[in-house]
């Protein structure tokens, strides 16, 4: 058993030899190093601590003792803090980057004459056929020929509320009256005159505005948010999104558009999908027909875009967002909100959450434009002012 031998007495002053104190010797009990291994009158009988080296106790602080247990409480805190950091600055980046995207080219401060407000959130969804940014290799791939300018080819009015999302279709032929109304670039005020014509013309002559103005005046419906769409976006972000999968209602071969579709569900590229929807002369009722093509189509579109699989994946969400807000034009008062708002409301449609129907038509006027059934149509619109669940029905 090993034991401690105390050396002799320190001289006065505590200090050993050359002034160093004088540290215990260790011997076992057979002797060691020529010391005498027995006991004498300086054996401590006490362990030695470890002090005499400052080695410390059991703390761990010292070689060979036990290391500290690791906080696992402080590590998942703060790797959950550094996560909702990242998510945060990464959420606020992207937001100012897609809100520096949008085109917020339409006054709707210009519209004159409007609707009181109702209940509930409406939206004046447009395609158009405009060719801006295309080079003539791409008009020739879609089929969309070179005219100068754009015009309305799809127009649709949806219905955010508490009985679930609405989606009405307005045929470009639809037979209404130009109001009176004021220039968007002139300012000079246009009485009206009676003037009847086809609803995509009120596009053609004087831009968003006058559109507004046009459905405003001739439904009574207040219009609070407009969002276009041209050719070239349009196909962009089904490309981006990789497809829109479809269940094709006939056989459909429409030179003008390009769609050549045999029936049956599959999967349409921007491509496809622009020849789908511009589809007219294929269809036995024309624009009525083509319009529901059209709400089918842009339904399914939503659906896809509102998904985990394209909202979690930035290789996904990214080249959308940015093949989206590049080709939309929104009124100036439309942010990415809202933008959100209609794309899941629209999903809604497809899911089966809400009603998607066609402006009530009562038949064809004399210059074969479609006539509104004006009994339906006043109810719609009280239906949709009140956020009340529509009844009416449309073709």
């Amino acid at each position: 058993m090993r034991q401690v031998r105390r050396g002799p007495a320190a001289p006065p002053g505590g200090q050993g030899y050359g002034g160093v104190p004088q540290q215990p010797s260790y011997v076992d009990g057979q002797g060691y190093g020529g010391y005498d291994g027995g006991r004498d009158d300086g054996y401590d009988s006490g362990y030695n601590t470890g002090q005499v080296y400052g080695g410390g106790g059991g703390g761990g602080g010292g070689t060979g003792g036990p290391r500290p247990a690791p906080n696992w409480r402080r590590r998942i805190k703060v790797t959950a803090i550094t996560v909702v950091t990242v998510l945060v600055v990464t959420s606020v980046a992207t937001y100012f980057w897609a809100d520096s995207k949008l085109n917020r080219e339409v006054d709707l401060s210009k519209v004159i004459d409007r609707p009181e407000a109702g209940e509930g959130t409406n939206y004046l969804i447009v395609g158009s056929d405009s060719r801006a940014g295309m080079t003539a290799a791409q008009k020739k791939q879609l089929h969309t020929g070179s005219a100068e300018g754009k015009r309305t080819d799809s127009m649709m009015i949806l219905h955010t509320g508490s009985n679930g999302p609405t989606l009405i279709s307005l045929p470009r032929d639809s037979n209404v009256t130009i109001p009176s109304y004021k220039g968007s670039e002139s300012g000079k005020l246009y009485p009206a005159t009676g003037r009847q014509v086809k609803l995509n013309a009120a596009y053609a002559e004087d831009g968003p505005e006058l559109l507004v103005r046009t459905v405003e005046a001739n439904t009574g419906l207040r219009i609070d948010n407009y969002v276009e769409i041209g050719f070239a976006g349009f196909a962009n972000i089904v490309d981006a999104v990789g497809g829109v999968e479809l269940d094709i209602p006939q056989d459909i071969k429409d030179s003008k558009s390009g769609a050549d579709f045999k029936k049956g569900t599959q999967t349409l590229n921007g491509e496809e999908a622009l020849a789908f929807v511009r589809t007219r002369y294929a269809l036995a009722g024309s624009d009525l027909d083509r319009t529901k093509n059209q709400q089918k189509f842009l339904s399914a579109l939503a659906n896809q875009v509102a998904t985990p699989g394209t909202v979690m994946n930035p290789f996904k969400l990214y080249p959308t967002m940015g093949a989206g807000l590049d080709s939309l034009i929104v009124d100036k008062d439309t942010g990415l909100f809202d933008l959100a708002s209609m794309f899941w409301a629209m999903k809604g449609v497809s899911g089966g959450q809400g009603t998607s129907l066609n402006m009530p038509i009562s038949g064809n006027t004399g210059n074969g434009n479609l006539q509104w059934d004006t009994a339906k149509v006043k109810q719609l619109v009280q239906q949709l002012k009140n956020d009340e669940k529509v009844t009416v029905t449309g073709k």
